[in-house]
């Protein structure tokens, strides 16, 4: 087959991740030529200082990202994150017809709706799977694979960062302080680790999954978030003592529910937070800075995708794999997928979802304790599914697992259980996850 015209590309970016692009572009030249029918000429590297760059060719260096998004290339790659000057950018490429490939989660999560409508006034690509789970191919699979199935819940570990921590709290018994603390000195986590810890990273990351889920636009902010920062070691050790472990998980869902009419309705519920699951599920035994996807479709059933879902070569080998997308796209005159918002589902609060609490409690050790708390539960229609009495006198604790109920009619309860004058300390309570509701 002769070689198409070359296909030319402008990478924005070049820290680990760019850097990384550049080799693979540079070693597997012959290969990608060959899959994608023509060859891929780099033309220009956009980044702040051009003299902090010398592992590549310094002719392609430029401070002018403007100027070589409006120069004569096919596709743009951006790995410079955040939302400016990305935005920009990535909105000007693909209203000139220039194709798109972008790892920018945070973008993706508050402007995706943006991007895809310009890229369809043009007949541009827009391609994304660096975005939410680094060298995991999980995106393509939602967006392609299952796009004849209805797909009911996808549920996830989708932050290096916070996995290695919550895996070593586990296997070590220590604090989270002490935790994160190797985690930095490992490089696991960023000098600020914000953005991971107290789940940002993570709720843009729930909000692409949903989207694409559920074709309907979710952004980021619609999103519930809670990190890990409070996670205790003796949270870590109660899920032990349970039989389960604490993750945090980003948790997608499509929402029936059916009126005494016998009519139904549809929403999405999107949250991202620390929850105790048992240790036979699936997402238990991911550790370390791994991550993993388990989704659940009504004709495919349950699966999971797993890998490297962070640093420079796996997050540049999903970059690849689009670029090649992209350029194939490009060489037989086709396109991609297009956005998929038809079904425009209404977004729940997260006092509205349903969700289970294992709550802690340090208690008054006499006669009628356990009478008093339960009759708050029922009081607001919260189930008790398991209860536990541990210690005795100054060190007697409860701890009580519910069944499901709505978010704030949980915690209404904890609230109101915190007041009574047997109960000491609400020691701690975490949702539950990953068993029949």
């Amino acid at each position: 087959m002769p070689e198409g015209k070359p296909i030319r590309v402008a990478l924005l970016g070049c820290g680990t991740v760019g850097t990384e692009i550049v080799r693979l572009l540079t070693d597997q030249a012959v290969d990608l030529t060959a899959r994608i029918g023509a060859p891929v000429e780099l033309t220009g590297i956009a980044v702040r200082k051009p003299n902090k760059h010398r592992e590549v060719p310094a002719h392609l260096l430029t401070t002018d990202a403007a100027a070589l998004v409006a120069s004569d290339v096919d596709l743009v790659v951006e790995v410079i994150g955040g939302i400016e000057p990305a935005r920009t950018l990535l909105l000007d490429a693909l209203r000139s017809g220039k194709s798109v490939v972008t790892a920018n989660k945070a973008l993706l999560a508050e402007h995706s709706g943006e991007l895809f409508e310009a890229a369809d006034s043009s007949g541009a690509d827009l391609y994304f799977e660096a975005a939410v789970a680094g060298a995991i191919p999980l995106l393509r699979p939602l967006r392609e694979s299952l796009a004849g199935d209805r797909i009911t819940r996808v549920m996830g570990i989708v932050n290096g960062t916070t996995n290695f921590i919550l895996s070593g709290m586990d296997a070590t018994g220590a604090s989270y302080s002490e935790t994160l603390e190797e985690a930095s000195r490992l490089g696991y986590a960023e000098a600020d680790p914000t953005a991971d810890v107290d789940g940002f990273d993570a709720a843009s990351k729930a909000a692409i999954l949903a989207s694409l889920a559920f074709h309907t636009r979710v952004t980021a902010a619609d999103v519930h978030r809670e990190g890990i920062s409070a996670v205790s070691a003796s949270d870590i050790a109660a899920a032990k003592g349970l039989g389960r472990t604490v993750k945090l998980l980003a948790i997608c869902e499509r929402v029936t529910e059916v009126a005494e009419d016998g009519t139904t309705t549809e929403s999405v519920a999107a949250r991202v937070h620390p929850a105790m699951i048992p240790r036979g599920h699936p997402l238990a035994g991911v550790n370390g800075a791994f991550n993993a996807v388990f989704v659940e479709a009504d004709a495919a059933g349950e699966m999971m995708f797993y890998g490297q879902g962070a640093g420079g070569a796996p997050t540049a080998s999903a970059v690849l794999g689009d670029l090649v997308a992209v350029a194939r796209n490009r060489v037989v005159g086709g396109r991609g997928p297009r956005e998929s918002a038809y079904a425009g589902l209404p977004v729940r609060s997260i006092g509205q979802t349903p969700t289970r609490y294992h709550i802690s409690l340090d208690v008054a050790d006499r006669a009628g304790v356990l009478a008093q708390v339960a009759a708050v539960f029922a009081e607001h229609d919260v189930s008790i599914a398991a209860v536990r009495q541990e210690g005795r006198v100054d060190d007697a604790s409860l701890v009580i697992v519910t069944h499901a109920a709505s978010d704030a009619a949980l915690r209404s309860t904890v609230d109101k259980v915190g007041g009574l004058p047997v109960v000491r300390d609400v020691v701690s309570v975490m949702r539950v996850e990953g068993e029949e509701q």
